[in-house]
């Protein structure tokens, strides 16, 4: 009986947030680094995740997931003897290159995402970035091939999956105006849709806990101003620059509040949103009223 009392309190408690977020769009960045290395069948973390998504639908939030898969293009360029070659933490991406990232990105890991949201009783979609001109770009410079800048995020086909309560999975896979696929950085992907939808939430999930300090210590809460002296002093720095700019770009697009959270804890996703405390750093586009 304590133990069922308990699930109802939790259920309570969940009860604000439910009613606040019903009908709102969140884009979720689901990280390359949080699979793991060997596919040998879903993970627990991967299993909450997909549990997560399909609990979001039947509440009456839209998730909008986009992927990434860095790690496991770099292994599978190693096995065909290929070498990786990164500029600035962008991938230079040849034709062959391309090829790989198409592969791996639009033919296998969205492929799984799919295929796990409807083993776990919810509706998928998985599209590339290219179906339908979803995101259209433009080559960033000669030096990196064929990685792409979004100029354009084509919501229509986003609107006309969510009428029929799917939960839509992007690869990151972009076109440029003449066709030509665009590797497109996920975190960059997922910022741009977010913005373009006006999403209520743009969340971030890493191998991370969220955004440390100068001690390793776990920042809750951020602002923008915040954020870019953390930058600016070198506090957050490496791989976590391009993805909390990332974050800064849907601020500024109208997004309300995003988030950084560690993708490996079961359940993150229900944690960060439903629970006062969350699981990792939310960033804010207003401060907080006193």
């Amino acid at each position: 009986m304590e133990n069922s009392q308990s699930k109802a309190r939790i259920l309570i408690e969940a009860l604000p947030y439910i009613r606040t977020f019903s009908g709102k769009t969140f884009v979720i960045k689901y990280g390359g680094s949080t699979r793991s290395e060997v596919s040998d069948g879903p993970r627990p973390e991967d299993l909450s995740f997909a549990d997560d998504l399909v609990l979001l639908v039947h509440i009456g939030i839209r998730p909008v997931v986009v992927h990434g898969g860095g790690p496991e293009i770099t292994r599978l360029m190693k096995r065909l003897g290929m070498e990786s070659r990164f500029v600035d933490g962008l991938r230079v991406t040849d034709r062959p290159t391309m090829e790989i990232v198409e592969m791996v990105l639009s033919g296998k890991i969205n492929r799984e995402l799919v295929t796990l949201v409807q083993r776990r009783g919810g509706r998928a979609v998985g599209l590339a970035g290219r179906d339908g001109d979803l995101l259209v770009g433009e080559r960033q410079s000669d030096a990196l091939g064929l990685v792409g800048r979004i100029r354009s995020v084509n919501t229509e086909i986003l609107d006309l999956l969510d009428r029929h309560r799917y939960v839509t999975i992007v690869a990151p896979v972009g076109v440029d105006a003449d066709g030509n696929p665009l590797n497109i950085n996920a975190d960059e992907a997922a910022a741009e849709i977010a913005g373009a939808l006006k999403a209520e939430k743009l969340i971030m999930m890493t191998d991370t806990p969220g955004v440390l300090d100068h001690d390793k210590k776990l920042v809750p809460s951020l602002t923008r101003p915040k954020v870019r002296d953390m930058i600016e002093t070198g506090e957050i720095h490496g791989g976590m620059v391009p993805k909390i700019k990332g974050c800064l770009r849907a601020l500024e697009a109208g997004v309300p509040k995003v988030h950084v959270i560690d993708g490996r804890i079961p359940h993150a996703l229900l944690l960060e949103i439903f629970t006062p405390e969350g699981v990792g750093t939310e960033i804010l586009r207003d401060a907080p009223e006193p």
